[in-house]
């Protein structure tokens, strides 16, 4: 039986549906691909063989910047989590063959439910806010919290000096991407490895957690998958908790956040009692507080920039998962600007 893929999938859905029926399962009729947009990326397909319904994630095609797009490493940290305190898709098959598609890829049940994208959640009572932020705060914490010794995850990635990792990994990344001079990444560049705090802890963090990498219950406040674990690894939660609480301070463009916003008519927490929520569930923190929050602020924008400028990068080269990644390079400067005004307020500047 063939298998057509419809124009603009640039699948073989012949040997997709016999990698399926050897790996997964048999179905009957066609197969069916619809390419997600969304992921900036790995490239996304829905993919609908007889009555399952799965997600398929692979590598972008071309050129890729080094340990980027790592669709093995999300396969293995999803698959490790399945049956934990944090909810993720249940995945099916990983397939490292490039023969088969012409990168890796992994398969993954599909899950019902929202995901959204506009950060002040409209339509929704002051009430159903406070509890969808209450659940993503519960979700990070639960994260923060897990042993990822006993999930076999101790060798997912070093367990110290995460952060000045994590500088280097990302200037070099800037660097292999760079397209023009940023004045302020190269303050960041140079500020941010003579201020590094001691590393707070180890956990399995997830690197890009927020809004719209969830999935919430199509009726409930409740996250029924948590997606897109290209960036996760073992790291400092305080950190990771910060990149999601940029979402207060960042006007990405792409869809609306919280900066700006008055928050109270909506029933979304500030900033401040976020934190103290995700120092009480997680008893990290002092007294409702993170000290440093200002340098973890600064560094997860200009992670940011590098991973904005990656994108704008691969626009450039052709072979970007999304159709609006070109955009993408007009924020680059102004996440870096961002996350330079965060330093100056921790050295107290401005």
């Amino acid at each position: 039986m063939e298998h057509a893929a419809p124009t603009g999938v640039d699948l073989d859905a012949d040997r997709l549906a016999a990698f399926i029926r050897s790996r997964v399962g048999d179905f009957a009729g066609p197969l069916g691909l619809r390419r997600v947009e969304g992921g900036q990326s790995n490239p996304t397909f829905i993919v609908d063989a007889g009555a399952r319904r799965y997600v398929l994630r692979r590598k972008p095609a071309g050129t890729l910047l080094p340990s980027a797009h790592a669709v093995e490493r999300e396969f293995r940290v999803i698959k490790a989590l399945e049956g934990s305190a944090v909810p993720v898709p249940r995945v099916r098959a990983l397939c490292e063959d490039p023969s088969v598609l012409g990168s890796s890829f992994y398969l993954m049940d599909f899950v019902e439910g929202r995901i959204l994208g506009d950060q002040t959640l409209p339509g929704m009572a002051p009430g159903e806010r406070r509890a969808m932020y209450d659940e993503l705060n519960r979700v990070l914490a639960a994260l923060h919290s897990v042993d990822y010794r006993a999930l076999g995850l101790r060798d997912y990635g070093r367990e110290g000096n995460y952060v000045e990792r994590q500088i280097e990994r990302w200037t070099r990344q800037y660097r292999a991407a760079e397209t023009t001079r940023i004045d302020a990444m190269e303050n960041l560049i140079a500020w941010l490895p003579t201020q590094v705090p001691a590393q707070a802890g180890t956990s399995i963090v997830h690197g890009d957690y927020r809004l719209d990498n969830v999935i919430f219950h199509p009726t409930e406040p409740r996250i029924v998958a948590v997606l897109d674990w290209e960036l996760s690894t073992l790291g400092d939660p305080l950190v990771d908790f910060a990149y999601h609480c940029m979402n207060w301070h960042l006007a990405l463009g792409t869809h609306r956040t919280l900066a700006g916003v008055d928050l109270a008519p909506l029933g979304i927490p500030d900033e401040a009692a976020y934190v103290a929520t995700y120092c009480r569930r997680s008893g990290l923190g002092v007294d409702g507080r993170i000290p440093h929050w200002r340098f973890y602020l600064a560094f997860n924008m200009f992670r940011l920039a590098a991973i904005q400028q990656g994108v704008a990068r691969r626009a450039l080269d052709g072979n970007a998962a999304n159709s609006r990644a070109a955009s993408v390079a007009e924020r680059v400067g102004a996440t870096a600007i961002a996350g330079w005004e965060q330093a100056q307020l921790a050295k107290g500047l401005c």
